[in-house]
């Protein structure tokens, strides 16, 4: 059998993370490797999907187009996951791989990790079959905060995996003292980062700073990024407006570019919000208002948000990608969380987290303009080449799946593919 790869993404901080999968597996092709080559299918579930929020960022990271598709939407926790199981199963039974990837923790995350170990698939040459190896990519972290969704998708899908890719030391440990064997933890570094270091040249040829009117007399006008989307932050709206009446103290100083996610436009319209919030593209700041306000901004692609955020003041967020893209910029980022699954963005980088609390929103804001930027410095690893060492690690490490005797198994889902137009 060929050595056959399927990826999964699922939603929007997956794309990063895959992409610097493909183009290791593209670049490992390329090599001489006495003719052995990687079948690598991509796998898009559909979680996040419509043009602003997807097609934007395979554009910008050159992924190749989805090999599959299955177009599960959005839904409940529940009902997502189960979807998605569903059907990955038919894709699984169909492409029969031996190795799956699954990257981060969303529901496609969990939902397609469980598939993979409960699957099993037939050699097509011995009439035997056998169960995929599971390779979870940023395996380990830990908010040890079991409400968060993400956090439970975590440890679920590190459970059951065979190949665990980690990023940070601490998630070494976090494994290791759940009692995963250590043959199964390999240290490989972060491929957001890879993404990242790829794309900050081209990003500086995004226009986004004049579109939203941040530049004067040549030079970059000071202005923070704000990005918001955590259930434990908007879905209540004392709390919510709360943190707002703290951000409209920061737009006194400064624009706050807030590129809104649509969960948190839903809470903003339902709790009655909108008078904290300008339209940039549409309206601007009203000169009568005392207030700056927020300026809303449609959401953006990777490009242009990199570019953004690399010549941000500062960036408040509950977001732990920009955790770790902010520690690389160096830009000081206020964390509106009361923890964090990356513990190396406070020890290496510029991160600090101060939860949503009003008072500690505005003091940390106060020591960053007091302050500037402080100096960071890159975590182990977090060098451009991780997705490298996980293709190697596979390649290195390739053995024979798993066999079983042959059990009857129902027919396909059927789904997308993209492969046959």
């Amino acid at each position: 059998m060929a050595y056959k790869i399927v990826s999964v993404v699922g939603a929007r901080p997956n794309f990063m993370k895959v992409a610097a999968i493909c183009e290791a597996i593209k670049e490992y092709n390329n090599g001489s490797h006495n003719g052995q080559q990687i079948e690598h299918v991509l796998v898009h579930t559909g979680q996040h999907y419509d043009a602003n929020m997807s097609d934007f960022f395979f554009n910008d990271l050159e992924l190749p187009k989805p090999n599959l598709f299955l177009g599960v939407g959005s839904a409940s926790h529940s009902v997502q996951t189960a979807k998605v199981m569903e059907g990955f199963e038919s894709v699984l039974l169909a492409e029969r791989p031996q190795v799956v990837i699954v990257v981060g923790d969303v529901n496609s995350t969990v939902a397609c990790a469980l598939v993979a170990k409960k699957t099993l698939c037939s050699d097509g040459t011995n009439g035997k079959d056998f169960i995929p190896k599971l390779a979870h990519v940023e395996a380990g972290l830990r908010s040890f905060d079991r409400t968060m969704p993400e956090e439970v998708n975590r440890i679920v899908t590190d459970s059951i995996s065979d190949y665990l890719f980690t990023t940070e030391e601490s998630a070494n440990q976090n494994l290791r003292q759940e009692g995963i064997p250590t043959e199964k933890i390999h240290f490989v570094g972060n491929v957001m980062i890879d993404t990242l270091l790829r794309y900050r040249v081209k990003a500086n040829e995004s226009t986004i700073l004049n579109d939203l009117q941040l530049h004067e007399s040549g030079q970059v006008k000071s202005y923070a990024i704000l990005t918001l989307h955590r259930p434990a932050n908007v879905d209540d709206a004392q709390t919510f407006s709360a943190m707002l009446e703290s951000f409209l103290d920061v737009s006194r100083h400064m624009p706050i570019i807030f590129p809104a996610h649509p969960r948190t436009l839903k809470q903003i319209q339902e709790a009655d919000l909108g008078d904290y919030f300008v339209d940039h593209f549409l309206d601007g700041p009203e000169p009568w208002d005392s207030r700056v306000r927020i300026r809303l901004v449609p959401p953006l692609g990777y490009l242009d948000f990199l570019h953004l955020m690399s010549n941000a003041k500062v960036v408040l967020t509950d977001s732990g990608g920009i955790q770790e893209e902010t520690t690389i910029l160096g830009v000081p980022c206020i964390t509106l969380r009361e923890n964090t699954e990356r513990p190396v963005t406070l020890l290496h980088g510029t991160n600090v987290l101060v939860g949503a609390d009003p008072e500690k929103i505005i003091r940390e804001f106060s020591r960053v303009l007091h302050d500037g930027r402080k100096a960071a410095t890159p975590p182990y690893f977090w060098d451009g080449s991780a997705a490298k060492r996980i293709v190697q690690i596979l390649v290195d490490e390739r053995a024979p799946a798993r066999m079983s005797s042959a059990v009857p198994r129902n027919g396909p889902m059927i789904v997308e593919d993209l492969r046959h137009p």
